[in-house]
């Protein structure tokens, strides 16, 4: 697209940052309010959420030449500690309640367990995206398997949890 050389959205940091790093963590924290039943845990949930999102439109509006040229690894490490947050919040009600006889056949405990490792597995390579260059290509090839292998991971998981576990019914929650 040679109408977007030379602005500032020719490169995608901008794109990848307000959908990837903020928007997976705004949905993230939805589908874990939504899915927790204990109102302690949604009520964490949605203020740790709120204030994320917060967060970030403030580091945006104080770095805003910034926005469209690098990504913001504080933004990063703080989303995977929101998805780390709502994953083990569920993790603890599930193991507090009954279902802990059945969590092999909820697909949130497969969708909990897939995005806990996925984030775990992806979040510190953030400390090593100045290694990015084209200088280093061993590094750009090795950030390139371990982004492949674990989508392929998390995918996967998802893959399975669809084909084999039963709908759960919905319970109403304000």
């Amino acid at each position: 697209m040679s109408f977007l050389k030379g602005t500032k959205f020719a490169t995608n940091h901008w794109w990848s940052t307000s959908f990837w790093k903020i928007g997976a963590i705004v949905f993230f924290s939805f589908y874990y309010y939504k899915i927790l039943e204990r109102a302690s845990f949604r009520k964490i949930i949605k203020t740790t959420g709120v204030l994320f999102f917060s967060f970030c439109i403030i580091y945006i509006g104080f770095h805003w030449e910034e926005f469209f040229i690098r990504f913001f690894p504080v933004i990063s490490v703080l989303g995977a500690v929101v998805v780390f947050l709502c994953s083990v919040l569920y993790f603890v009600e599930i193991l507090q309640s009954d279902r802990i006889l059945t969590f092999y056949k909820s697909i949130n405990f497969y969708i909990s367990a897939a995005i806990f490792i996925w984030w775990l597995i992806i979040t510190p390579l953030v400390f090593y995206d100045m290694y990015h260059t084209s200088w280093d290509w061993n590094f750009i090839f090795l950030k390139w398997e371990i982004y492949l292998f674990a989508n392929i991971f998390m995918y996967s998981t998802f893959t399975f949890a669809l084909i084999f576990c039963k709908p759960e019914t919905s319970i109403e929650k304000s």
